[in-house]
């Protein structure tokens, strides 16, 4: 039997977040902290979705009705010293 991937991001199989579910994990916060899904690249544009889906089903709540609502931030990006430093340099002018 094939596992069926539902963040591609982070590998995180419906499996494991059926198991995360059935243990008490029920909002979209909680399995976030746990499997880092909606944290990849995507910012869980797809699997976010299909989480609140699943947890609706199994808590027989509507879709985005849990307790904990999920917190979405923007990606974060490096940014190099040296660009940094050349700002500084560019602002004491």
């Amino acid at each position: 039997m094939r596992e069926t991937i539902i963040c591609r991001c982070s590998d995180v199989t419906l499996e494991r977040v059926r198991e995360l579910i059935a243990q008490g994990y029920t909002s979209m916060d909680e399995i976030k902290r746990i499997t880092r899904l909606g944290m990849g690249p995507c910012q869980g544009k797809t699997c976010s979705q299909l989480i609140m889906r699943e947890i609706a089903a199994a808590t027989g709540t509507p879709v985005g009705e849990d307790n904990h609502p999920h917190t979405t931030r923007p990606p974060a990006v490096g940014v190099k010293m040296e660009l940094i430093a050349k700002e500084a340099l560019k602002n004491e002018n």
